[in-house]
């Protein structure tokens, strides 16, 4: 991409651009700016009341000004008239150190110094529901193993081949899209790329898919347990680091275990040794919980994890290897903020190297069938609030995380879980009304 948006617009007929921002929350604000405006506001920013959003400030502080960033810059290929661009955060000519992009770009900065480059790709599941919500779209979708059924992915064509077309004008290399586990529910893989160019198209994928669903009178939700009994929406992350030059996959080492090399596992030994307090970003809501901890859906598998554990081949465990040079973390889930999914990652990993991390035992076994023969092997947390507590107790993965992230995110995800707590519902009127 060139570096000058006004010149980008010049040259494809954009009208307008989406000048972006993720909250904590995963919220994506924007506003819509005309070609003509572009220049003053890639050189200035557009300035948003911080407060209004999900981010840690008052009605008192100065604007914050949403600086684009042009080597994101992507035109909607459903309305080429518009250009969405991801921000960067500033207020009073400083970086807004608790803005999820921000804190993504500072590890990936650091893991850089240490000569390390991040590769990702994510998973992202999702339903097509009504527009209301309350059912899946597709009243035949109803098998109990609906996983990769063919006519139920061909009945969604329109919709799946659209968002397909859009990925391949864009170059991102899209290779597979399925049926997933539960009624209704879709996967989309595209390559993998670079941490942070992996995190923009996450949040566009987002943005795309919803937008897509809803000009042909549907709902995409990413939630992550929409509908009790069945499957929910995992974001899948597989994770490897190169050299600093991005060419040579450190982490590949065929001589050692499943062809994963020491740098490789002591990065595994990062995510283990924090994965409890890891949950608190990758499953960053209350409903977040009914996935991790659900009891067996419908087709016979939540495929989501409970314990802290590792494998090669096995998707019945938090991380699985399923090839030399690559690890899976299966634990987050859809509405992980796609800035804050990559930065944990990184955060945690560069700790596990920095310590040499051991992941600890490897298991093999079904942990779904055999899981309560593993000793030793933390549980994840059970709700959003346990793993707020977790996070809070992880003074190292705060620090890298950054100290007014980590405060910003504790106190208003803190401020979410009372709320949750606080809220009156049915099942205690159907409980307790006898007592």
């Amino acid at each position: 991409m060139g570096n000058d948006l006004a010149a980008f617009a010049k040259e494809n007929g954009v009208k307008y651009f989406m000048i972006s921002y993720t909250d904590l929350f995963g919220g994506q604000r924007a506003k819509l700016v005309p070609a003509q405006a572009i220049a003053d506001m890639q050189k200035d920013g557009a300035g948003f009341a911080g407060f209004a959003t999900w981010l840690d400030l008052t009605p008192a502080h100065p604007d914050m000004l949403a600086v684009p960033d042009p080597d994101s810059v992507i035109q909607l290929p459903w309305k080429p008239d518009v250009a969405w661009v991801a921000a960067n955060c500033v207020m009073d000519d400083k970086e807004v150190d608790q803005a999820p992009r921000n804190t993504l770009k500072r590890l990936i900065s650091e893991a850089a110094g240490d000569g390390m480059h991040v590769k990702t790709g994510v998973e992202a599941e999702f339903f097509l529901i009504s527009p209301d919500g309350s059912v899946i779209s597709d009243k035949y979708d109803t098998a109990s193993k609906p996983c990769y059924d063919q006519q139920a992915v061909m009945r969604r064509y329109d919709v799946i081949a659209e968002i397909c077309d859009h990925m391949l004008a864009l170059g991102w290399g899209p290779y597979q899209n399925d049926h997933e586990d539960a009624n209704g529910q879709f996967e989309m893989n595209w390559a993998f790329d670079d941490a942070l160019a992996t995190a923009d198209k996450h949040s566009f994928f987002k943005f795309m898919v919803k937008s897509v669903a809803e000009k042909h009178g549907l709902r995409a939700t990413f939630m992550p347990k929409p509908f009790q009994g069945l499957t929910g929406n995992g974001c899948h992350a597989h994770i490897s680091v190169w050299d600093r030059a991005g060419k040579t996959n450190v982490f590949a080492d065929n001589s050692m275990e499943l062809g994963l090399s020491a740098k490789g596992k002591n990065f595994l030994g990062g995510i283990m040794k924090h994965a409890s307090a890891l949950a608190a970003i990758t499953n960053p809501t209350v409903n977040s919980y009914k996935r991790i901890n659900a009891p067996r859906t419908i087709s016979g598998a939540t495929w989501a994890p409970n314990t802290v554990t590792w494998t090669g081949n096995n998707r019945t465990h938090m991380v699985r290897v399923p090839g030399p040079g690559r690890f899976e973390l299966r634990l987050p889930d859809g509405a992980a903020n796609p800035y804050l999914l990559q930065a944990v990652i990184i955060a945690a990993g560069l700790d596990g190297i920095r310590s040499k991390a051991d992941p600890g035992k490897r298991y093999d076994i079904d942990m779904y069938q055999h899981g309560h023969t593993v000793k030793g092997a933390p549980k994840l947390p059970l709700n959003l609030l346990d793993a707020l507590r977790e996070f809070d107790k992880d003074k190292s993965l705060k620090t890298a995380l950054g100290e007014e992230f980590s405060s910003a995110y504790l106190k208003l995800k803190h401020q979410e879980w009372n709320s949750y707590a606080s809220h009156f519902t049915q099942w205690e009127r159907d409980h307790t009304l006898d007592i």
